[in-house]
């Protein structure tokens, strides 16, 4: 399936793009109806004349702040990462290219309307107008961005449906020609970042009487800076855009916000094909007839050493999608969304949207695929949406699963109304949250009920964090947007309520004269008094956190039911020895690490940022400050996933909160907001760290909005295309 290499290029041939003189005049044009305001943390607030305008102020500012993150999400968009770093991620490209085809985005950017296209062309033009005033810098690869590109990656969520993709399955499907022996590396979706949090508060339970929002996403650090973008076509949305996209993906404007947190709402599914060689070309059974897989040859590049070469893959596909493995002899295909100039439309126009009625107008375009959505308005509304693009199906079949692709009862019948999929709309008890948990308890006791959706809908299951929301939000009332940060900070780590106890019953059983009775009698003492809060000085959080990392290790090969919550099953199901033996190792850990199991959570849990390397590097030897949040599988809700690294005892956090707002809709919005380290991807800038310690403590700084007080905290003013 793999033909041979038939290209190989010296990688000192490859030559840097000029520009033409006419697109530099029309750059030069659009930067003087740009301006960029940086703020007293370096936050950019791009004003333009046009949204076209703000799109390339925005993008050119972006690149100001980190190139480097730019390039890369758009190499990796577009299926190239392997001609940057290898042979390692060629199948990684091939996942990609079984969906973005360079002459297919460039014939949807044709027909895509004259707006869009109006801002695809200034997206390309701002990157480009970056390289061309920065000549400093030196792409890994892309020199010159056209405006279709911006198409390959229109959604903004951290990984996306195609990475569900196993590349390993790839591999062992299309590459059993060559490259047999070539071990690719999987995402882990079992470890961080393990989504984020949405809180809406109704006006009634708010002291001014106005609806506030939580913007909680738990992303990897620095994938999202923060800004502002205005425009006097009616643009002025403000939060955390993806680096290289030109659009604000969790934010908000001076009418409503919006918040996504990853969903388990079923926009995936996995179709067994048989599949027979006919006449040399491969057929696969659909109802009484066999339907011929389409082929497509996808060719890919790598590098090495100081060469590219070239592989080309012939790909096959059903009408359900590409096939992506094989299993007990059926061939595997895989149906996800792909609508890429609808994605970006729908991404855009939210950021402009006024009020409730507009922005369910851009939920109907369907294409926030992977997502809920958590919604406020100035009006007072708040809403939840599960999911956005979801297939209707036949509900007999059980789509949790791979389904028979020859049975034409198992086609998608196009997709759901939003009206039908599960919505929550100003409930009775004034408030919403998700944590990427169940659903049906996003608004306590008013939320819809399971019976009344299909399973497909809703396959998420409550977890430690939603737990913890539902008991922090129930009951309270006169919030302010402090009150709700010190509530979406609240310190419970909800997965041990169930977990210590089970714990305290084994050791409890221990005869006396097992010596792990004594050995194990003070961090016992310690455990048994913590108040289950997470907490900078906290011993009994360090006890807790690797004791329960060695209890998943010991029962990670138990069956657990899908849809039991994990810490119940552990607490019931695992046994008294598995308990004792996962503590007893914990302790041990702490005091081989650190000296003594005694030792405060703060002196193992750690922020450091000394590069800015995409793959973070951490070091014990620098300087670093003691963090008290932690991980959101335990339910801690200001999330904090860290770990030690090879050459590390102390751990690193990389995951978890990262830009976090509040916002107050009033006459006037009002907005917090705090990132993790600081805007700038530049080591040297006084804003690559500048609110670290801020992080720390979880105290937010003001939003400038309104230009008055853009304006006041002003440090800088410029065009796009100045140097200092």
């Amino acid at each position: 399936m793999i033909k041979k290499a038939i290209l190989i290029i010296s990688l000192f041939g490859l030559y840097f793009n000029s520009f033409s003189q006419n697109d530099i005049s029309k750059w030069q044009l659009r930067a003087q109806n740009t301006e960029i305001i940086r703020d007293q943390w370096g936050i950019p607030h791009v004003y333009g004349k046009t949204d076209a305008d703000a799109v390339f102020g925005l993008v050119y500012a972006q690149c100001e702040d980190d190139f480097n993150r730019v390039e890369v999400n758009f190499i990796n968009a577009m299926g190239r990462m392997a001609e940057v770093e290898g042979i390692n991620l060629l199948y990684n490209d091939f996942r990609m290219k079984l969906y973005i085809d360079e002459e297919v985005l460039k014939s949807e950017y044709q027909n895509s309307p004259d707006w869009l296209k109006e801002l695809m062309n200034a997206w390309a033009a701002g990157i480009n107008y970056f390289l061309h005033t920065h000549p400093e810098v030196k792409p890994k690869l892309l020199t010159k961005f056209e405006p279709w590109m911006a198409l390959a990656f229109s959604e903004g969520s951290i990984g996306g449906d195609i990475e569900t993709i196993s590349t390993n399955q790839l591999k062992a499907f299309y590459g059993k020609e060559m490259l047999s022996d070539l071990v690719l590396e999987e995402r882990d979706w079992d470890t961080e970042p393990r989504g984020s949090n949405g809180f809406a508060i109704a006006p009634k339970l708010s002291k001014s009487g106005n609806a506030l929002f939580l913007i909680n996403p738990h992303t990897s650090f620095y994938f999202r800076p923060e800004i502002h973008m205005v425009s006097e076509e009616g643009l002025n949305a403000y939060g955390a855009v993806t680096w290289g996209q030109f659009f604000i993906y969790q934010g908000f404007n001076e009418y409503n916000g919006w918040m996504h947190t990853s969903s388990k709402a079923d926009a995936i599914d996995h179709f067994a094909l048989t599949v027979e060689n006919r006449k040399g070309k491969y057929h696969y059974q659909f109802g009484k007839m066999w339907l011929p897989l389409t082929e497509k040859e996808i060719k890919l590049k790598y590098k090495e050493g100081d060469q590219i070469k070239e592989h080309s893959i012939t790909a096959y596909y059903s009408h359900h999608g590409p096939v992506i493995r094989e299993e007990n002899g059926k061939w595997i295909a895989i149906a996800l969304m792909v609508e890429r100039q609808k994605a970006l439309i729908q991404s855009f126009s939210r950021t402009k949207t006024k009020n409730h009625r507009e922005f369910k107008a851009t939920m109907a375009l369907k294409t926030n695929s992977s997502n809920n959505t958590v919604y406020a308005d100035k009006d007072g509304n708040i809403v939840y949406y599960h999911g956005n693009f979801i297939p209707e199906r036949d509900p007999k079949f059980d789509w949790r699963n791979t389904v028979d692709g020859s049975n034409p009862a198992t086609d998608w019948k196009g997709l759901h109304e939003v009206d039908e999929m599960l919505l929550i709309e100003n409930p009775e008890n004034g408030w919403i949250q998700n944590c990427n948990s169940d659903p049906f308890t996003a608004a306590g006791p008013f939320s819809p009920k399971r019976e009344s959706f299909p399973a497909y809908m809703a396959w998420d299951v409550e977890n430690a964090r939603g737990l913890n929301a539902v008991r922090v939000l129930t009951g309270k009332k006169d919030f302010t947007l402090e009150s709700l940060i010190a509530t979406a900070y609240d310190p419970k780590l909800m997965a041990f309520e169930p977990l210590i106890p089970s714990l305290e019953q084994a050791y409890g059983k221990l005869p006396e004269t097992d010596p792990r009775k004594g050995n194990l009698k003070k961090p016992m003492e310690v455990l048994s008094d913590w108040d289950r809060n997470t907490g900078v000085s906290s011993v009994g959080t360090s006890l807790a956190v690797l004791w329960g990392n060695q209890l998943l290790m010991e029962a990670r090969d138990m069956d657990r039911p899908w849809d039991v919550y994990v810490f119940d099953f552990l607490a019931k199901e695992t046994s008294d020895n598995m308990k004792i033996t996962a503590f007893e190792k914990a302790v041990d850990k702490l005091t081989e690490d650190f000296g003594t199991w005694n030792t405060p959570w703060g002196e193992i849990n750690r922020f450091q940022r000394v590069t800015n390397d995409i793959q973070g590097r951490y070091d014990d030897n620098l300087p670093s400050l003691p963090i008290g949040y932690n991980s959101s599988l335990w339910g801690s809700l200001a999330a904090y996933g860290s770990r030690a690294y090879p050459n590390t005892k102390k751990w690193y956090g990389n995951v978890g909160n990262s830009f976090v707002a509040v916002v107050e809709f009033g006459p006037k919005v009002k907005a917090k907001s705090l990132l993790a380290g600081g805007q700038s991807g530049n080591p040297f800038s006084p804003h690559f760290v500048d609110q670290a310690e801020r992080y720390s403590r979880g105290e937010f700084k003001d939003v400038s909005f309104y230009r008055e007080d853009v304006l006041k905290n002003a440090r800088k003013r410029y065009r796009p295309g100045v140097r200092e």
